[in-house]
């Protein structure tokens, strides 16, 4: 009984240091103090009191620090948090446009994007808020097609039952298949200020493609110090771990 009380002490003066941090970080970047700023949202993260409303802040600190990586890397640990967040949205295209590397991003074309469009519209756990949603409905729908008395109600409440099975079979699907891209997608900022991308895991293999501070890769697979990555454009390669920091 007294570890709970000693854990439940120990997270309310957690969230309420947090809390103090948080409203002193913003009184310094509001004062232009970037630096001091940053000190303080970085304390809170190793606080394990993470929040998209941190990263957002933080990395708008390292913007107007002009450090790139940081202020990418940090809006894109905001956008895993609340991927649809407009703001953070915004500031990342912002940043983005400082980066020295022009990748293109090549579109998915057939059925792949088609489905990837349609799940997209929406983070896993929101599919999963509307699946649960439609089988409330559905619940509803049989209660309503059990106690009803007449014929073409019992119709409409059936129909209704088919309906939304088919809704809640698709938003189930969703979010099945959103979580499992979510899972498979890693995506990482180069940190180094200028990097090779290798042919093979080893430096003496040839050069595919030279990199440079803020671009964004996804990373495939990792041997020893090295990570396989892929760019927007479809173009893989072998990095350094150092050079990179993972997002998720």
């Amino acid at each position: 009984m007294k570890n709970i009380f000693y854990i439940i002490v120990l997270l309310i003066t957690q969230i309420f240091f947090a809390q103090g941090n948080f409203e002193q970080a913003n009184s310094l970047y509001q004062n232009g103090k970037y630096k001091e700023a940053v000190v303080a949202y970085e304390s809170i993260l190793q606080s394990k009191q993470h929040s998209a409303e941190v990263y957002f802040n933080l990395g708008n600190c390292y913007y107007k620090l002009n450090k790139v990586a940081p202020a990418i890397y940090n809006y894109e640990k905001a956008l895993v948090l609340h991927p649809d967040d407009a703001d953070v949205i915004n500031n990342l295209k912002f940043a983005q446009k400082r980066t020295i590397d022009e990748i293109k991003v090549v579109p998915k074309v057939g059925f792949a994007k088609l489905l990837r469009d349609f799940t997209g519209i929406y983070p896993y756990n929101t599919w999963a808020w509307i699946a649960i949603s439609f089988s409330a409905l559905f619940l509803l729908a049989f209660v309503g097609y059990y106690f009803s008395a007449f014929t073409q109600t019992k119709r409409l409440f059936f129909f209704g039952m088919f309906l939304f099975l088919v809704f809640l079979l698709i938003s189930v699907a969703a979010a099945l298949f959103e979580k499992s891209h979510w899972d498979n997608e890693k995506p990482a900022v180069v940190f180094a200020e200028i990097t090779e991308v290798h042919g093979e895991p080893q430096k003496a293999s040839n050069a595919v493609v030279v990199l440079h501070e803020g671009t964004k890769v996804f990373v495939m697979e990792t041997v020893a110090n090295w990570k396989k990555i892929q760019l927007t454009d479809g173009t893989e390669g072998w990095i350094d771990s150092q050079a990179i920091k993972e997002v998720k």
